[in-house]
């Protein structure tokens, strides 16, 4: 497994693959990773040649630096999980590298990234944006691989990509759950055992949500409140958002529902011992197919 740390090594490389007729599938990661990039990276080795993984903690996209200081960094441990994944080389460049001294130049985005959590985390989706262009224009992949549980995220890198032009296919693979359901996520590891069991909260209410949608139900308000009550049967929640969205534009969902919506949730747990653990944020989603159903059949 080969290692390169700067972008221009990296571009030669891509070149060198181009070159030789082989196709480039890129998994951009913030390392500490789990059974969830796995599937990322075996998505990737069905996509392309060369699987290509990123481990870089990007600083621009935090907007709380006590975060980013606390972020788990387990680099060696990485590496093993990329070489029992098979895949082909590693890009581990650091923060000077990705951001020059004098850089000034950043990735804007609209409105897709103004709710959830663009309204929560300001800035973040600016970092977001910007990582993933420079990644793209270093690794030069033909195919990017990303994970559904960062819905917004992931519609937002295929806006980003569309309106550039970049020759890339963005290609979302379905969230790694836990046994109990709960989304694989690093932040996991920070919840203490009561919170972590409190956490799968977030699954009832979107199975809860699903199931009121196959009876019949289309009213926005009577979801989201049957969510939220839901979620606050876990004294240790505090919900940051719980909305419904167009699965594609993002725009808030109608009173009545009649088109494919996203349930977004960002929840956060307290730890139940404060000296076990520290109040960690976790999100979730499901698209709700909401045209038809048994009950409620085409015109």
């Amino acid at each position: 497994m080969r290692r390169a740390t700067t972008i221009a090594e990296l571009q030669r490389l891509a070149d060198a693959e181009r070159a030789a007729g082989r196709r480039i599938a890129l998994v951009p990661t913030m390392g500490a990773l789990h059974a969830g990039h796995v599937a990322l990276m075996e998505a990737a080795r069905k996509c392309g040649d060369a699987v290509w993984v990123s481990i870089f903690v990007n600083p621009a996209q935090f907007n709380d630096p006590k975060d980013l200081e606390k972020y788990p960094r387990t680099l060696e441990a990485d590496l093993e999980v990329c070489k029992l994944a098979g895949v082909d080389l590693v890009f581990l460049p650091d923060a000077g590298e990705m951001y020059p001294a004098d850089c000034e130049t950043w990735v804007e985005v609209g409105p897709l990234a103004e709710p959830l959590c663009g309204a929560s985390r300001p800035g973040h989706f600016r970092g977001v944006a910007t990582i993933v262009c420079k990644l793209l224009l270093a690794a030069k992949p033909h195919v990017a691989i990303f994970g559904e549980k960062d819905y917004q995220q992931l519609a937002l890198i295929r806006r980003m990509v569309r309106d550039f032009g970049f020759d890339v296919a963005i290609v979302g693979v379905p969230t790694v759950r836990e046994a109990d359901g709960v989304a694989l996520s690093s932040r996991n590891a920070y919840l203490d055992p009561e919170a972590r069991r409190q956490s799968i909260a977030l699954v009832r209410a979107l199975d809860a949500a699903e199931n009121a949608v196959a009876a019949g139900e289309r009213s926005r308000e009577r979801l989201l409140a049957l969510v939220r009550r839901e979620i606050e049967k876990a004294p240790l929640a505090e919900i940051d958002y719980a909305e419904l969205r167009d699965a594609e534009s993002l725009v808030s969902a109608p009173a009545r529902l009649s088109a494919p919506v996203v349930l977004a949730l960002a929840v956060f747990f307290t730890p139940g011992d404060p000296k076990q653990g520290t109040r960690v944020r976790l999100i979730d989603n499901r698209v709700l197919q909401t045209q038809h159903t048994r009950e409620d059949p085409p015109s």
